[in-house]
């Protein structure tokens, strides 16, 4: 270590490493992919299609706005903008899209799998309910969460899952 280098404690490097476990686009993006599926109502001539496409250009509609405001809002507040913090805010960011992909790739092999588009509704909505309880327990254990921590979270999130799946049983029926 260098002179010029800053002394952080173990306290400090904890603090980072949980910065950096922050997984909440993670777990928002999956929840808002669950929230397309429950809502995708009529799809025209080419279902699967459009759903993808309405998976990842949500996805990277809500991105962006959630770039603006974290720019605009929060960060033009205490700083100006320059490149490096506009390509900090989008990565920081970009765990909205990478939600959007696992459901979506469901819905892509869903014709292997032989299913019609409402299998390849359900089997996307799994999906994406699964990787939001992954998401909240990943970032739970890499924060250093207790395993009664994890599961609590990952619990919440099944049960905030289980809702969305009610919504769409309730909504189809």
């Amino acid at each position: 270590m260098s002179a010029t280098e800053p002394v952080t404690s173990g306290t400090e490097r904890g603090a980072e490493r949980r910065a950096r476990a922050d997984y909440t686009g993670g777990v928002y993006g999956s929840m808002l992919a669950s929230s397309v599926l429950i809502g995708a109502g009529t799809l025209g001539v080419y279902p699967r299609l459009e759903l993808v496409l309405l998976l990842l250009l949500t996805g990277l509609v809500f991105w962006i706005a959630h770039v603006h405001a974290q720019l605009f809002g929060a960060r033009l507040a205490q700083r100006g903008l320059d490149r490096r913090i506009v390509l900090e805010v989008c990565r920081d960011e970009w765990p909205i899209v990478n939600a959007a992909l696992p459901p979506a790739a469901a819905v892509a092999v869903s014709p292997a799998l032989g299913l019609d588009v409402s299998g390849a509704l359900w089997l996307a909505l799994s999906v994406a309910v699964a990787e939001q309880v992954g998401w909240s327990a990943a970032a739970a254990r890499r924060a250093d969460a207790s395993w009664r921590l994890v599961a609590a979270t990952a619990s919440v999130n099944l049960l905030l899952g289980l809702l969305i799946i009610a919504f769409k049983l309730y909504l189809t029926h």
